[in-house]
């Protein structure tokens, strides 16, 4: 404590003491302890990070204009659940033209985009090569096939000895029968000697035999030549099979057409080499087209052969069905063929593209919100609900179901008057809220 004494203007007295001695007292300064003012600066500091935290946004929040958001509305309705498709024109049937075997070149007789009839010659090629190797096949096919006729013909001929060594057989017995039977009426009698008559019996018994033999031996050789003869019938037919196939390969060098149909990607030149299976061109079936659709691997377990697709042109409805589905996936889509139920519009043209919808189930009542690039930045598991004062969005757990290129039907977690955001979300899907500054709007 600090002492200030006050002086006073008057002469002193005469004992020395001032004058107004008696007026005089002491005035203590008040100061602030230490104490009190650590206190008093906790407590603003408290202050000042209470009104941070209050007027500060989270880490899970944030504020966003709310002019940049498209808003949705959920309500009740029908939901079409269909899939527009965007489709190319293709043939209906394409058949390749692919070299059979390599070759120069000699001559083309046809234009890319001609049309052209069945077995048409296209374009002549030449291999000396392959030339030479079917001369070659077809000379050692002839020499084989002529060994094979000569043995057909031993075999024929040695058929035709047995049977005339059992008719000469049958002969002799016959003949030494006749004679036995002769000498057995006269050699009781006397007439002929007992050792002639017993020669005879002996010369009959061994005709008998002898053309026994002879016939077993013929139904063993008959057996055998069979057998033989028809393996080389079957050798035969698969030596003019293989000759065939050379000739054939020879042929080939005449490209011809399979089909009739247009001509096209035929862009082959005289002198030019072709190597073997190259391809040369293709035939398209004239005046008969398809439709070829990709679609979002989303739908691959809902795309079925046989369901309806329309397609709106020239002012006409035109009517199609899924023929086929290649359930490959490649850039997050397969492929599905559209045929044409009755007629199919004038004048399109291959490539050309075309707007179709594909029909997926018939529609049906629900609740619907409208479709947008939130869905693919959630997946349909949740979405920002708007507050119904329209300053804050909520995350909000959901289960979405079918959509079209409008809707998305709502299975749960909404109700028929909120309002969703249905522009993209993207560095929002960690954010649990956003707060929608409104302030930008008219």
């Amino acid at each position: 404590m600090s002492v200030v004494t006050l002086k006073s203007n008057e002469p002193s007295g005469p004992s020395g003491a001032p004058s107004g001695g008696g007026m005089d007292r002491v005035v203590e300064k008040k100061r602030v302890s230490p104490r009190v003012k650590l206190g008093i600066a906790a407590g603003v500091a408290l202050s000042a990070l209470t009104g941070f935290w209050v007027l500060a946004p989270s880490g899970d929040s944030q504020t966003v204009a709310a002019a940049r958001l498209s808003i949705g509305e959920v309500r009740q309705g029908v939901f079409d659940d269909f899939l527009p498709l965007r489709a190319r024109v293709t043939p209906l049937v394409t058949v390749f033209l692919d070299a059979v075997e390599g070759g120069r070149v000699e001559k083309v007789l046809v234009e890319d985009g001609a049309t052209v009839a069945k077995g048409q010659l296209l374009a002549v090629l030449s291999n000396a090569d392959l030339q030479l190797s079917v001369l070659a096949r077809q000379t050692e096919v002839t020499e084989q096939l002529n060994n094979m006729r000569s043995q057909e013909l031993a075999l024929e001929r040695n058929r035709l000895d047995n049977q005339r060594a059992i008719i000469e057989s049958d002969a002799a017995a016959a003949k030494v029968h006749r004679q036995y039977e002769r000498e057995a009426a006269l050699v009781e009698k006397g007439w002929v000697a007992k050792k002639t008559f017993a020669d005879t019996a002996e010369d009959y018994r061994f005709q008998q035999r002898r053309a026994a033999v002879l016939r077993t031996a013929q139904a063993t050789d008959e057996r055998l030549q069979s057998q033989q003869l028809a393996q080389l019938r079957r050798s035969a037919e698969s030596l003019q099979a293989s000759l065939g196939i050379a000739n054939a390969n020879l042929d080939a060098l005449n490209l011809r057409a399979p089909v009739a149909g247009q001509l096209t990607a035929f862009s082959i030149q005289v002198g030019q080499s072709m190597n073997q299976g190259e391809r040369l061109g293709q035939i398209d079936s004239p005046g008969r087209n398809k439709l070829v659709a990709g679609v979002d691997e989303y739908y691959l377990g809902r795309v079925a052969p046989g369901q309806r697709v329309a397609l709106d042109h020239g002012g006409k409805t035109y009517r199609l069905k899924v023929a086929k589905i290649y359930p490959q996936v490649r850039d997050g889509q397969f492929e599905v063929d559209l045929q044409f139920v009755g007629a199919e519009p004038s004048g399109i043209q291959r490539g050309q593209t075309l707007q179709a919808k594909l029909t997926l189930s018939d529609p049906t009542p629900a609740r619907i919100v409208p479709n947008g690039a939130y869905y693919n930045d959630t997946g349909g598991a949740w979405v920002f609900v708007v507050a119904p004062d329209g300053k804050s969005a909520e995350k909000r757990n959901v289960r979405l179901g079918r959509r079209n290129a409008d809707f998305i039907e709502v299975l749960d977690g909404l109700e028929p008057g909120e309002r969703v955001i249905t522009s993209p979300y993207t560095g929002l899907v960690d954010k649990a809220r956003l707060d929608l500054d409104t302030s930008d709007k008219d």
